[in-house]
Formats: C-alpha cells, sequence, structure tokens
C-alpha cells in the first residue's frame, strides 16, 4: 500500500460492501458481553476528548502495532484540524433517514471531526472496532475521491487482516461488521495483499459514483 508524503484527507463514510451476503461458514455467535473492566486512568485521560466508551478505547489501543498507528494518532488530534476527532456510537438514521444501513459516518462541523459509528455495532468485537476506525479515520476533511476511498478501505483490510491474524476464532464470530471485515480481506487477500480488489469494488461502488478520482494527498492510482 503506497505510502503518500502529504496528509491523508476526509471522506464522507464507509458503507457496508453490497455483495457481503454469503453466510459465514461455521459462524458462531458471542455469548453476551460483560461489562469491560476499567480501562487504567492513563488511558481514559489520554482518550477522553475523544471518547470515554471502553471498547472504543481498547480498538484504538490495539492500532498501535498495526498498520492503523497513523489513524490512532490521527484520532488523537494529528489531523488537518489539529483537533481529537470525537467517536460516538449513534443512530445514524437521526441524522439523516438514508444513513440508516451505514455502518460510520465521517462529519466535519465547526472545524471539528467526529465519527458516528451505527449502535448495531456497539457489540462488536473491539478488533472489527479498530479496523472500522482506521479506516474512518483517514478521512479529515470535505473532500474525497476514489483513490482516498481506496486507501481507506485498503488500511481496514490490512488491519483486520493483522488483528485476526492473531486471533483466527475472530473471523468466525457472527456480526454484522464482522462479515464486512471478513470480506474485505478476502479482497485484499485476493490481490496479493495489494489494493488491486479493493479498488475494483470502490470504483464499482454506487455510492462512490459520483467521487473524483483524486483528492488533495490521493493524487496517486493505488
Amino acid at each position: 500500500m503506497k505510502k503518500y508524503k502529504k496528509t491523508v484527507l476526509y471522506g464522507i463514510f464507509a458503507l457496508i460492501l453490497s455483495f457481503a451476503t454469503t453466510p459465514l461458514a461455521q459462524a458462531i455467535v458471542e455469548p453476551p458481553k460483560a461489562p469491560s473492566a476499567p480501562v487504567s486512568e492513563e488511558l481514559a485521560k489520554m482518550y477522553k476528548k475523544s471518547t470515554q466508551d471502553t471498547n472504543v478505547i481498547e480498538a484504538l489501543e490495539l492500532l498501535r502495532e498495526t498498520s492503523g498507528e497513523y489513524s490512532r494518532k490521527a484520532i488523537l488530534g494529528e489531523n488537518l484540524t489539529t483537533k481529537p476527532i470525537k467517536i460516538e456510537f449513534k443512530n445514524l438514521t437521526e441524522i439523516n433517514p438514508a444513513y440508516a444501513n451505514f455502518d460510520a459516518l465521517g462529519w466535519k462541523k465547526n472545524n471539528k471531526l467526529y465519527i458516528y459509528i451505527n449502535k448495531k455495532h456497539q457489540s462488536a468485537p473491539k478488533e472489527a472496532l479498530a479496523a472500522l476506525l482506521a479506516h474512518e479515520a483517514i478521512h479529515q476533511d470535505e473532500l474525497n475521491s476514489l483513490n482516498e476511498e481506496t486507501y481507506a478501505w485498503t488500511l481496514e483490510a490490512a488491519v483486520w487482516t493483522q488483528l485476526s491474524e492473531e486471533r483466527p476464532e475472530l473471523q468466525k464470530i457472527s456480526h454484522p461488521l464482522v462479515e464486512r471485515e471478513n470480506v474485505i480481506k478476502k479482497l485484499f487477500e485476493k490481490g496479493n495483499y495489494t489494493s488491486s480488489y479493493i479498488r475494483k469494488f470502490v470504483v464499482s461502488n454506487k455510492g462512490y459514483q459520483n467521487l473524483p478520482e483524486r483528492s488533495p494527498g490521493f493524487e496517486e492510482n493505488l
């Protein structure tokens, strides 16, 4: 995956993969989660301007040793606004009924960035949330492009691949966000761990049909 000289920029949202309909083989359902243990005071303080959700904090911490470390730092404030990105689980129909099935939505208001995650993903494994957040934190302004979405989706796939290799059983969990991650991981693997097949998905996705090919920071094709 190419690295860009310029800081990567903000796009509009992450859509559910339209062809993610194949049932997972031998899918298992996680038992109801017990409440997570409180995170350390140090971590709570570090992330307090972004989130107080323990599962999200743990997801962000997982990014440290992955390709998503840039995204973790961007969420903490190393982004185009120089302010932490606020993360919330939200009923996205409150913003617009058309967003009902979006997995997450990037938003910018008054020079502040927000990542709204669909409430249905509150029960998602932290590893899947980590991959999703790695994607969303790439988007840092109102501009977007096919190149940017290709980069963001490929980064998400890379992070999920890294985390699920450490815990292969994650791929068998029956959860909509895990299903999304498994599908893009397959595209990533099919392209020999490059963006080639993910690029084809982005270009063919109806949600991205009106996007330009390039945006600032994403002048080169992946």
